[in-house]
């Protein structure tokens, strides 16, 4: 039996710190050896987890060799970030267990949940129930999701659907904006959002800059994904130590802001 203490960790981590920046790495977009890299590039800056997935692709013996990779460069924890039933590992520590509330498809409220309830519990990973709630524009994850996307002005409609996730069990609400967005949801949002909850609230997609990683954590976010803006380096190991170092202390900063 695996150990299962990723999320309580993660409540720990966040009573002493409150602002967390997880990298988030897609298997598709990059070998094993520079995820492993940039993951320990990641690590070194005070990052407190990768996240492991994607919209598509991310399965398989490349999710497979992608995990191993980065274990092997890493301590802290591997959480899958799927994007369909075959993002999934049991060499991960843990996993996003995500219903996409805002999708109009029962699958990807709960029928993908159904179809890997039993191969999750099989693999022992530790699950960390999540509501997944796409806002304007959404991208790729909107697409494929066939979420009616959140408008980035209506702040607290956001805000009711992770609520509504809360009272259904979520342990983590997480508003996604879409891999490669131009910028992250709203402060407003953030605010609205978070005012409305109790669990940790994780920003996703176009957390491109310091400023935005900023923003995020002093207007009440938990924890901010960050991916394309490293993957965007293309694996200059000197930039993207730089751009990580910098978006950490803004986090840093941001938690303190919000103290």
């Amino acid at each position: 039996m695996k150990e299962k203490k990723v999320y309580s960790n993660l409540i720990n981590q966040l009573k002493e710190e409150a602002g967390q920046l997880f990298l988030v790495i897609d298997p598709p977009n990059q070998s094993p050896e520079q995820a492993a890299k940039m993951s320990k590039i990641a690590e070194e800056a005070g990052a407190k987890a990768i996240a492991v997935g994607g919209s598509l692709g991310a399965q398989g013996k490349s999710l497979d060799d992608t995990l191993i990779a980065i274990k092997d460069k890493c301590a802290i924890p591997t959480i899958l970030f799927p994007g369909n039933i075959a993002t999934l590992s049991n060499i991960a520590d843990a996993v996003y267990f995500m219903s996409m509330l805002n999708s109009n498809d029962p699958y990807y409220i709960s029928g993908a949940q159904v179809a890997s309830s039993f191969p999750i519990k099989k693999m022992d990973l530790e699950v960390i129930p999540t509501s997944y709630i796409i806002v304007e524009p959404g991208r790729a994850v909107g697409f494929m999701g066939r979420a009616q996307l959140i408008p980035r002005n209506l702040p607290y409609l956001a805000a009711a659907n992770a609520l509504a996730g809360q009272y259904m069990g979520s342990k983590l609400a997480i508003l996604e904006s879409g891999g490669g967005a131009e910028k992250p949801v709203s402060k407003e949002m953030i605010i609205a959002t978070k005012s409305s909850i109790d669990i940790p609230l994780l920003i996703a997609g176009g957390v491109r800059t310091p400023a935005f990683a900023f923003d995020c954590i002093s207007s009440g976010a938990d924890i901010i994904h960050v991916g394309s803006a490293i993957e965007k380096t293309n694996g200059n190991g000197s930039v993207a130590k730089s751009k990580l170092q910098k978006m950490c202390q803004s986090v840093k900063r941001g938690a303190k802001a919000k103290q």
